[in-house]
């Protein structure tokens, strides 16, 4: 990106995966999401043609790209009614740390499977008692002889049920220190000991979210993930991965925000009382054009922050990846309540799909960190506040 406008390659990339997945959109999306269903077939042809794993090298099965042309991705299938939130995990976040921190063997064993869909990998950092609080993780990994051994609990851990292995964030021993440090792993979804069940939750998605028991589950040592030996160790592996999840989630929010913005504008043209489309009148179309300006400010900022991260600028995309996610999350819950809002009593139906968007949103402004977080940061390292926590 440059002088705010994408390459022809990136807006060319937007409109073939928007093609692609306009054949399946929102009608598919939910009907298999209310039958228990997945949605296999759009996440393996994403795959199969190359758009799932666009970010990742070339020399293991992905497309040469940057964080900025998955986020595309992300937002044109959201855009068509099919938002994926397994996309903000398995390539981004955890093929981001495996491919910059992960040996030469890890990357040709993992890589190749999240690129192509067909290895999905999950990711499991929140626990029930940290919360936001991830220094308060209590998941532990210990050495026994050329295992490791890893014991704890984790929740609304995304996809499991649909991923062949999770990259999971545990806490071991610094031999030097002696005081616990973050290490990242990647675990079988089958390992003996390794038991998850799903949390029923209000908002429609054929991705579920599920509680983690971690029980002596035992790893061979290449299961860690890079040389978590050094100064940071797998800190700055676990911070690696945030900032892409912020991106993410951000295109993810504005994906679901275009959706309802342009189904809203067609029905706010066709729908007629008082003799005039009631798009005619201000009352509706102000809060539509208004929304519409703030999730463009939103993909602005997130291409913004896509773009740092590309170049390796790690605090600054920090910075500008939260401010991102927060845009796009109340850009988001703006646009679905305006849009279904314009629709009247229909906006509660099943018939017109809004409702199940409603909830979709608002999830955006918690996970995967809340908006009062990200005021936290940016109060604290853009402004140069006290820190208040």
């Amino acid at each position: 990106m440059s002088n705010f406008v994408e390459s022809d390659e990136r807006i060319e990339l937007r409109k073939q995966v928007a093609k692609l997945a306009s054949k399946y959109g929102q009608e598919y999306f939910l009907k298999k999401a209310r039958a228990g269903e997945k949605t296999t077939e759009l996440w393996l042809e994403l795959g199969k043609n190359g758009y799932l794993g666009v970010n990742l090298p070339e020399e293991y099965g992905g497309g040469g790209g940057g964080l900025g042309d998955v986020a595309a991705v992300l937002e044109e299938v959201g855009a068509a009614g099919c938002p994926l939130l397994l996309m903000v995990v398995s390539p981004a976040i955890c093929g981001t740390v495996i491919n910059r921190y992960g040996t030469e063997a890890q990357k040709q064993r993992w890589l190749p499977g999240i690129a192509d869909g067909t290895e999905t990998m999950a990711f499991a950092i929140t626990e029930p008692d940290a919360g936001t609080n991830s220094h308060n993780i209590i998941t532990t990994a210990r050495r026994d002889g050329d295992e490791w051994v890893l014991n704890g609990r984790k929740i609304y851990i995304s996809g499991l049920d649909e991923s062949k292995n999770v990259l999971v964030v545990a806490r071991t021993e610094d031999a030097k220190t002696g005081k616990l440090k973050p290490c990242l792993f990647v675990v079988p979804t089958d390992a003996p000991g390794f038991e998850f069940t799903p949390i029923a939750m209000e908002f429609v998605s054929p991705e579920l979210q599920f509680q983690v028991f971690i029980d002596d589950v035992r790893l061979p040592a290449d299961a860690l993930v890079g040389d978590q030996t050094g100064s940071g160790g797998g800190l700055e592996m676990l911070f690696a991965g945030l900032n892409p999840e912020r991106v993410m989630a951000a295109s993810f929010a504005t994906g679901l925000a275009r959706f309802a913005l342009t189904k809203a504008a067609a029905y706010a043209k066709e729908r007629t009382v008082f003799d005039a489309p009631i798009g005619s009148h201000q009352a509706i179309a102000h809060p539509l054009a208004q929304a519409h300006i703030q999730v463009e400010l939103a993909r602005l900022m997130t291409q913004k922050a896509a773009a740092l991260v590309d170049e390796g600028r790690d605090f600054e995309a920090g910075e500008a990846a939260n401010m991102a996610k927060y845009a796009a999350a109340e850009a988001s819950c703006f646009a679905v309540d305006t849009s279904v809002h314009t629709f009247g009593g229909n906006g509660l139906t099943q018939e017109y799909g809004m409702g199940a968007l409603v909830a979709a949103s608002r999830v955006m402004r918690i996970a995967p960190v809340s908006k009062e977080m990200i005021l936290n940061f940016v109060s604290m390292h853009s402004l140069g506040l006290p820190k208040s926590y």
